[in-house]
């Protein structure tokens, strides 16, 4: 209790004039509460099952999803490591599929299975009403999950392409394209993107290479993230789904 007390008197101290409002210099820090149990301090993300921060947004961790664009073909990558907490319940699972009339839209997802797949039947259900228009049916998807007192309760990201375009959809409403081409989600995402973008120039590697290889680095990085991977392919000069 004596450090606890010190702690807060040094922070009061030091911390800049801007927060000066704060009644708690601890919360500038994150401290929530005290573990009795172990002799320190402890904040709400530090638990593996816990799916929302304290501002009520979807925690990106529990999966990989790579999207990875170049030249005339798009791939999309998945992992399929299932974990509860710190256990491995299944190492294969299928989080990349085939959406839409004729199967020429891939979506990937991270986050509770029942809530992706809720989403991704209503996403097939835009694209049926806006056939072609794959940007459309993913803004109407993303108002529908902000607004809806439903929806908005579904824990899950997705990452959707076809030959055109490829996509973030978020339950904050967001819809987001990238500049280079490369889109990644899941607690290995950022690694993913990175490996990506530094494989990008390499001449001789098209986009399934590069986004296998990113997927590999990704897997030793982040213990949320197997190397048994599910990969969908586009051509983007027909349109024509590929898996390998």
């Amino acid at each position: 209790m004596r450090s606890f007390l010190h702690l807060r008197s040094v922070l009061s101290r030091n911390i800049p004039s801007q927060y000066c409002g704060y009644s708690d210099p601890l919360k500038l820090i994150g401290f929530r509460g005290f573990d009795l149990t172990r002799n320190r301090y402890f904040h709400p993300s530090n638990v593996l099952n816990a799916s929302r921060a304290d501002h009520g947004l979807v925690q990106w961790h529990g999966t990989t999803i790579l999207s990875v664009r170049k030249g005339d073909r798009v791939c999309v990558v998945g992992d399929g490591q299932v974990s509860m907490g710190s256990v491995i319940v299944k190492p294969s699972a299928k989080k990349v599929r085939r959406i839409g009339p004729g199967g020429d839209v891939i979506a990937g997802f991270a986050g509770a299975t029942s809530d992706a797949m809720t989403l991704l039947e209503r996403l097939e259900m835009k694209i049926e009403e806006h056939p072609g228009q794959l940007l459309r049916a993913c803004v109407s998807l993303a108002k529908d999950w902000r607004m809806d007192k439903y929806l908005r309760r579904l824990e899950a990201l997705l990452v959707v392409s076809n030959k055109d375009i490829s996509l973030t959809l978020t339950g904050n409403g967001d819809v987001l394209d990238s500049e280079d081409g490369i889109v990644g989600i899941g607690s290995g995402g950022n690694y993913a993107i990175a490996a990506a973008r530094a494989l990008m120039p390499i001449d001789g590697l098209d986009a399934d290479e590069i986004a296998k290889r990113s997927m590999h680095i990704a897997a030793g990085l982040c213990c949320y993230t197997n190397t048994n991977f599910i990969v969908e392919s586009i051509d983007t000069t027909t349109g024509k789904l590929e898996k390998k």
